[in-house]
């Protein structure tokens, strides 16, 4: 991913697997992914993509730097 820009939800957590999070699992309103203590919502589906400022969000709120993200 060479750029933080707007993304599919399926490709979120496919990035965010390959950056060792665990699931998506079920739970409350929306699912979410796990890596140790962290457990990260992943927004619901729909037809639009995430949204850079969504994105920075959830990248920030999972401890995930932009130097990481650019190297998955």
């Amino acid at each position: 991913m060479p750029n933080i820009r707007p993304i599919k939800r399926r490709d979120l957590i496919r990035f965010l697997k390959k950056l060792g999070f665990e699931g998506p699992l079920t739970g409350g309103k929306h699912q979410f992914m796990l890596k140790g203590e962290i457990k990260l919502r992943i927004p619901n589906p729909h037809a639009q993509d995430i949204s850079i400022d969504l994105l920075i969000r959830i990248l920030r709120q999972g401890g995930v730097s932009k130097e990481d993200w650019e190297k998955v």
